[in-house]
């Protein structure tokens, strides 16, 4: 098994939307999502469901909702952007218009059963979503990029009926993974000290 250094993976797992056609072998998936489920979760309650969606037909007939529903937003995404922003924004064209051709698809969901007593949203989220970041630093140590998407929420009526999703099961984040076609690179981020408050604002 080989791994790097979780500090080095967390520093360099950009959103990668771009991917060779190589499938992901299923054991490598079903690794991902154990470290995604090594996630902190409250009340240890672990509320977390996942969907792997690697099967052709089904990409291809979900890519073609999402692809109908985000043709508006990229025909009216706002002009003369430049940087990081046109960069996203061709990224997730390219990865809504060819959703099929995305080795893996990972549907991150969650129940909302948190305190049992009265459940509430916040501890549904701050369930999946730490797992998601789990499986993200995790694919990046093994060489698989992914990208965060809220294409779901395009498609759900589809996802649920085609999939089977019970109706107490929330959808929350899909993520597209695959071996990079683009290199790996830093993250960009603000300066630490722009964002670091010590004992208060």
């Amino acid at each position: 098994m080989t791994t790097m250094d979780t500090l080095e993976a967390m520093e360099t797992s950009i959103a990668m939307r771009y991917f060779k056609p190589d499938p992901i072998p299923k054991d490598e998936l079903t690794r991902l999502i154990y470290y995604a489920t090594r996630a902190s979760n409250p009340g240890n309650s672990q509320g977390w469901e996942f969907i792997v969606i690697d099967d052709h037909d089904i990409k291809t007939k979900i890519g073609a909702v999402v692809k109908q529903a985000m043709a508006p937003v990229f025909a009216s995404r706002p002009q003369g952007l430049e940087g990081v922003q046109e960069r996203m924004y061709q990224g997730a064209e390219h990865l809504a218009n060819n959703f099929a051709s995305v080795p893996t698809w990972i549907l991150g969901c969650a129940r909302k059963i948190y305190p049992p007593q009265d459940p509430q949203d916040v501890f549904m989220y701050s369930t999946i979503y730490p797992a998601a970041q789990n499986l993200v630093v995790a694919a990046r140590a093994m060489n698989i990029g992914t990208a965060f998407t809220t294409f779901q929420h395009m498609a759900e009526p589809l996802l649920r009926e085609d999939l089977h999703i019970p109706d107490d099961v929330h959808l929350c984040v899909f993520i597209a993974a695959g071996y990079p076609e683009r290199k790996f690179s830093k993250v960009r981020r603000k300066p630490v000290e722009e964002v670091l408050h010590w004992n208060g604002w």
